[in-house]
């Protein structure tokens, strides 16, 4: 990876809109070697998808929460029967395993208070091989998506 590349990378962590033309322009490149270079940095995985950056509190998800979860069994067996659960559940919108205690963290949004308390009382608590749910309300988010340093 060149520093057109990191360009490229740069300028669509920015505005993944752009179109080839507009991007080309702004790393100083033709158009031709700036869509070559831009497949190849999709094929290679290095670009691994677009798309809109949604705003929770405009479509009325004005509650956020981290949740974190410590593991009865950490084996592999209960490890897939709760990843693959929680995938299921569409208020989770980001999910890491962590190495340590807790195993998991989650960051779930939802409508408000009572909706989160459903969520949590219906189905996080339900979730696989849990042992302990600990929860932290978000106050307001420092930074988000940040782009990747270059």
């Amino acid at each position: 990876m060149d520093s057109f590349d990191k360009k490229i990378l740069a300028e669509l962590q920015v505005d993944g809109r752009l179109t080839v033309t507009e991007l080309a322009e702004r790393v100083g490149l033709s158009l031709s070697p700036c869509h070559r270079r831009l497949k190849a940095l999709e094929q290679s995985g290095a670009i691994r998808d677009y798309r809109a950056q949604l705003d929770p509190p405009t479509l009325g998800l004005n509650f956020s929460a981290l949740i974190f979860v410590s593991m009865i069994d950490g084996n592999q067996a209960s490890v897939t029967k709760f990843e693959a659960a929680v995938i299921d559940i569409p208020q989770v919108i980001e999910a890491r395993r962590l190495f340590g205690d807790p195993d998991y963290m989650l960051h779930v949004v939802a409508k408000d208070l009572p909706a989160f308390q459903a969520l949590y009382d219906d189905k996080l608590s339900a979730l696989p091989g849990v042992q302990r749910l600990t929860s932290t309300l978000v106050m307001k988010s420092v930074i988000e998506n940040k782009p990747l340093p270059l």
